[in-house]
């Protein structure tokens, strides 16, 4: 424990610094791809600066999770900083995309370590009746992340150079480790376990397996192709493997026991369902406002604030009603909310006042805040702290697992119905067939969008149009699943005695 409020506060400042600089990464990385592929080359192979990140990412978390619960948290949080900085300044030194792929795939191994970790210590550092507001804050954080990167991404790209991308998250990160380094004091004991080799290897070819071929069919190769079919046959099989493996394992990467547990259960569940749709805002509100309302990439990543600010009001409700109301009470209003928003945004015309988008987003970004607050806390419910690394790691695990497959599903279903529409728009124009219409990808761009004749421009504005609020109609589907695991998370709330410790219900289970 931190024995002095004044460290406990420069801790937290730590902690914040970290998970901001690991949750922003991507989103201002994608601002920049480009001019990155302008500068590097490499057009046919830019998804692998994406991807690489990701997998390392998703593949560790849940083994840091696990190497934190037995070797102590502060260690692994520094080691997930120094690997992150390291792999950000190779980053901005890259000369090729392939080089640039590497280094992303090094940033993923630390950002793997940071986020999952830096929640575990609010747990470990605060009292129960304070971990509200805490998880509340770093909720907040994660909401605003998604916002401020796209804006500082397209700031930097323009104004300074693509390199820099990577540069800033040196000086972020070195306050991070300066703050962490010399006043986070861990005293938690920790117990030497086997460390689950099979376990960690068994996932990390999974997760590898699943996530290239989620990004790599559809584009570089058909969805029924030899090499997509191996690749999701190979993630079956290693999956299989896993969980037997992690069956039979002393000390198992992810304890299968957890998921007993109703309330961590559901916890993962929501976290993948809200993982998989809320992704899908952060990438549509603005190609919508970009290619709909002819907004430039600046602009849409300005009008994307009122979904962080409504993120940001939610994850601190969640967070500091968390004491007072069961976890399912909180979820309750969050899913109301978020689907109501969901199904606000699948209204979305080209005549739709921007004030009414705000108002969509407002409402949509409260229902999605109270996830990024109570979702962690209730996955580490009544479990002791050597368990608690592995549980919220796993959570994060979800998160980012919905995110990949929301990213790639929905992603499939925009561009098929985009596709399909226009075909349908130009069906029988005369001398207006497809092959004539230029590259619809022009609307982004203002000057060439000037370009194209009025006619046409509406039919392609349209067709967008359409096909994100396709998008968002699908997402009503995992959005109602999650209202239905919102309703089975049972009666677990956060019960705190007077002097400030969290009570043990009968029958808890600390163990296997």
């Amino acid at each position: 424990m931190v024995k002095q409020d004044a460290n406990i506060r420069f801790v937290l400042a730590g902690l914040l610094l970290g998970i901001f600089m690991a949750a922003i990464d991507n989103t201002i990385v994608a601002t920049a791809m480009a001019s990155i592929v302008y500068d590097l080359g490499g057009l046919d192979k830019f998804v692998w600066v994406t991807s690489a990140y990701m997998v390392t990412v998703m593949a560790g978390m849940p083994i840091f999770g696990k190497l934190s619960d037995m070797y102590g948290r502060k260690r692994f949080f520094i080691f997930g900083l120094l690997v992150f900085l390291i792999g950000s300044a190779l980053c901005g030194l890259a000369q090729t995309i392939e080089q640039l792929s590497i280094y992303r795939a090094i940033q993923g191994i630390g950002g793997g370590a940071l986020m999952p970790i830096a929640f575990t210590i609010i747990f470990d550092v605060f009292p129960p009746e304070k971990r509200g507001k805490m998880t509340g804050l770093f909720g907040a954080v994660f909401g605003l992340s998604s916002v401020i990167g796209p804006l500082l991404g397209a700031y930097i790209t323009e104004y300074i150079s693509w390199h820099w991308v990577f540069y800033v998250n040196v000086p972020i990160g070195a306050v991070s480790l300066f703050l962490i380094s010399k006043f986070y004091k861990e005293s938690t004991e920790h117990r030497k376990q086997k460390i689950d080799w099979w376990g960690a290897i068994t996932l990390v070819v999974a997760v590898v397996s699943l996530m290239f071929a989620l990004e790599l069919g559809g584009k570089e190769y058909s969805w029924d192709s030899a090499q997509i079919i191996g690749l999701f046959s190979l993630f079956g099989v290693f999956f299989l493997v896993f969980f037997y493996v992690e069956t039979k394992a002393s000390e198992p990467i992810i304890s299968f026991w957890m998921f007993k547990r109703r309330i961590f259960a559901t916890s993962q569940a929501l976290a993948f369902l809200y993982g998989a749709t809320f992704v899908i805002l952060t990438i549509y509100i603005p190609l919508f406002i970009q290619a709909v309302y002819g907004g430039s990439a600046t602009n849409a990543g300005f009008i994307l604030m009122p979904l962080m600010l409504g993120s940001v009001v939610g994850s601190g409700f969640g967070g500091s009603f968390q004491t007072k109301f069961k976890f399912r009470t909180l979820m309750v209003i969050s899913i109301i909310a978020y689907t109501f928003g969901f199904y606000l945004l699948t209204t979305l015309t080209p005549e739709t006042a921007r004030w009414l988008l705000t108002v969509y987003m407002i409402v949509t970004g409260f229902g999605m805040g109270f996830s990024f607050s109570l979702l962690p806390s209730a996955s580490i419910h009544n479990l002791e702290p050597r368990f608690r690394g592995s549980a919220n790691s796993t959570n994060s695990f979800f998160r980012s697992l919905g995110m990949t497959l929301g990213i790639t599903v929905f992603g499939t279903i925009q561009t098929n119905a985009f596709t399909n529409q226009l075909k349908e728009a130009f069906k029988g124009m005369q001398g207006s067939d497809m092959s004539n219409l230029g590259d619809p990808r022009s609307i982004f761009e203002a000057g060439q969008r000037a370009k194209i004749p009025a006619p046409i421009l509406d039919k392609i504005v349209q067709s967008m149009s359409d096909s994100i609020t396709n998008a968002f109609t699908w997402a009503l589907i995992p959005i109602g699943a999650a209202f239905l695991v919102v309703l089975l998370m049972g009666n677990a709330r956060i019960e705190v005695r007077k002097e400030g410790q969290e009570t043990v219900p009968e029958g808890r289970m600390a163990g296997h």
